[in-house]
Formats: structure tokens, C-alpha cells, sequence
């Protein structure tokens, strides 16, 4: 079993019942892992692939992707006073994933014995919401282009595809969704951009110019003086 760093300094005992209460899936691409409004009892782990979190709009065009979850990162529920909760948004696998369910009870006894850990969970939701803090920055802070460029450098880490590029499974309705712009836009700027030469595209991946990995505010190189 694939065993998150959270989980590493624990006891062999605690361990091991950790492993043996856990449940192992896979999922296809654009599979449903959890879906809106459903109670659920565990956690989830992510060990390979990449997930979507998706926020259903009033339409199923309104959909909107808010975050992913990658290798090592969890999705869980609010709070984990109780042993379930009912899920607030979406689970899509965006690629094919493999995901440990783990039990939350299982989880909240590892708490009570192991402070540390919720304490390392507690850190991750704190990086996650910076994260989507700085997801809403950039969305009403960049232009279109700028926005773009930023997700293109994000999903190479995501979804890493050999050198500087991310996986072509990854579709430009996904990139639209989660940058807040409608399909036309990110295909007309994906276009005028590999007409530039700032994004290409080979067997392996979708690769892009080593400056969008540059900082969002202060320090994103205008993608027309490169």
C-alpha cells in the first residue's frame, strides 16, 4: 500500500490496521469518484493519476473545476468531527487514478493517539486554501492569456508529461473550466500561442515556455515581450 508521509510515523500496529481497513480503487478517465451530495465514510488518498474537483453550476455547462487532487494529497469532507459527511462538490478522475478510501474513524483514532498527524493534515487544508485564494488572485487579476499560461505551468506540475509539459489527456474543457473562461477562449489562445512557439506539442505531452512557471504578480514576463 501506497503510504502517505502523514501516516510514516506512526506505530507498525497502527499502521498495519490502517492498511488492512483501507480499500484500493481505480478509476477510468472522467469516472465519477464521489459525487455531490453523497455521504461518504472516508477519505481519500490519491497515489497515482489526478483527480478534479468539480462545483455543478446551474447548468452541466456551469460546471466549474475548483481544484485537483494530485499523488498525496487528500479529499475529505469539512470537518471530521464525524465519522461521515456529505460531500459538498464533485470527484472526477481527470486521468486514470488510483485512490485509497480510507475509513475517517480509522483516521480519528489515528488522531487521538497521534497529534502530529492531524496537525499534518491541518497543514495541507491550510496550503490548499492558499492555493485556491491565489486560483481566485489570478483569475480576477489576469488576462486572458496570462491566466491561461499559468494553468498550462500548473498542470505540468500536476500532471507532469517529460520535460516542462503535462498530459495531453487533460482537455481544454477541463483548462477553461478551472480558469474561469469559456472554451472558445483557451482554444483561440492555446492556437495563437503555438503559433508563437510558446506551446508545442509531442508524443509524450503538451509542453510550454519555461517563463510561465514565472511568479504570478510582480513577476509573470508578458507573454508578448518574450
Amino acid at each position: 500500500m501506497y503510504l502517505h508521509p502523514l501516516f510514516q510515523k506512526v506505530s507498525t500496529a497502527e499502521r498495519k490496521t490502517l492498511i488492512q481497513c483501507s480499500e484500493l480503487r481505480s478509476y477510468r478517465r472522467n469516472e465519477l469518484v464521489l459525487q455531490a451530495d453523497e455521504w461518504t465514510d472516508r477519505i481519500y488518498c490519491v497515489t497515482s493519476g489526478l483527480l478534479r474537483v468539480v462545483v455543478r453550476g446551474s447548468t452541466q455547462s456551469d460546471h466549474v473545476t475548483t481544484d485537483f487532487i494530485r499523488r498525496g494529497d487528500f479529499f475529505h469532507g469539512p470537518s471530521l468531527n464525524q465519522d461521515r459527511y456529505q460531500a459538498v462538490p464533485t470527484l472526477i478522475a481527470a486521468l486514470p487514478s488510483s485512490v485509497y478510501l480510507v475509513p475517517v474513524s480509522a483516521v480519528r483514532e489515528l488522531f487521538a493517539k497521534n497529534p502530529e498527524v492531524a496537525l499534518g493534515l491541518l497543514e495541507l487544508a491550510m496550503k490548499r486554501m492558499e492555493m485556491l485564494r491565489v486560483q481566485l488572485r489570478r483569475i480576477s487579476s489576469l488576462s486572458a492569456e496570462g491566466l491561461v499560461s499559468r494553468v498550462l505551468y500548473e498542470l505540468t506540475q500536476l500532471a507532469p508529461a517529460g520535460s516542462g509539459g503535462y498530459d495531453k489527456r487533460i482537455t481544454q474543457a477541463v483548462i477553461a473550466s478551472y480558469s474561469g473562461l469559456s472554451r472558445e477562449v483557451v482554444n483561440k489562445t492555446m492556437r495563437d500561442m503555438e503559433n508563437r512557439g510558446l506551446v508545442w506539442r509531442d508524443d509524450h505531452g503538451i509542453h510550454v515556455h519555461p517563463n510561465f512557471a514565472s511568479t504570478d504578480f510582480g513577476g509573470l514576463l508578458s507573454v508578448e515581450e518574450s
